[in-house]
């Protein structure tokens, strides 16, 4: 039918020799001819018939550092070949995220309130559901270190790694060596850390525990759970 149509057009005057009259060549397309390109008739879903290869982004390799111990200021104990136990992964998340608490209040250094918050932030050890059953809650040590530290300047930006206090890594050894003493296996654990800050009687950390309700009875108490023989904790 389209080919029927297309030859019976009228012819036209040739603008150069009005007696010269041309005819439109007649065209005829089968019905079934298809006007799409070959390449994409065939175009599914995951195929690449377009010819077109797919580039993809080159992986670089890279490596990567996980940090299985805490900072020291005891060089022998890093020297000597004596065992040292290890930290616990919570303790050691909850130092990282003393590091963040630190910086997020642009704070210049991570003292023994920061590690204090840390130990809250990562909330799932013994030594944090004891701070929250005595009211010691992440925003409450928060305000509290405002009130005693002070806002840091606005425009301040803390370092990646804010250095530690004098009392921080003192608190540090000190979890230490208090595992070392109790002899035993298992890990240094947040609870160690908790006690740390607060056997450090002139550190912010201590002053604000002691601020909001811990006391010597709850310290005691802590004590002797983690004295408990198969204790396990983070």
């Amino acid at each position: 039918m389209a080919a029927h149509s297309l030859s019976k057009l009228p012819a036209f005057v040739s603008a150069f020799n009005p007696n010269q009259t041309t005819k439109p060549e007649s065209c005829s397309l089968p019905l079934t001819t298809s006007l799409k390109p070959t390449s994409l008739q065939t175009l599914w879903l995951g195929t690449n018939s377009l010819g077109v290869r797919a580039q993809l982004p080159k992986l670089r390799p890279f490596s990567s550092t996980i940090c299985l111990s805490l900072p020291t200021a005891v060089k022998e104990r890093v020297s000597s070949n004596e065992e040292v136990p290890k930290w616990s992964s919570r303790a050691i998340k909850s130092f990282a995220m003393g590091e963040l608490e630190a910086r997020r209040l642009k704070y210049p250094t991570t003292g023994t309130e920061a590690i204090l918050m840390g130990i809250l932030i990562e909330g799932t050890t013994l030594a944090s559901k004891i701070l929250r059953a005595n009211g010691v809650t992440l925003f409450k040590v928060r305000e509290e270190t405002i009130k005693l530290l002070g806002k840091a300047d606005m425009y301040f930006f803390s370092p990646e790694h804010p250095a530690l206090t004098d009392e921080a890594q003192r608190v540090l050894d000190w979890a230490v060596d208090k595992k070392i003493k109790s002899g035993g296996s298992g890990e240094i654990t947040t609870s160690h850390l908790l006690l740390g800050i607060w056997y450090e009687v002139d550190s912010p950390g201590h002053k604000i525990m002691a601020t909001l309700g811990f006391n010597e009875e709850k310290v005691k108490e802590l004590e002797s759970l983690i004295s408990e023989p198969g204790f396990i904790d983070g």
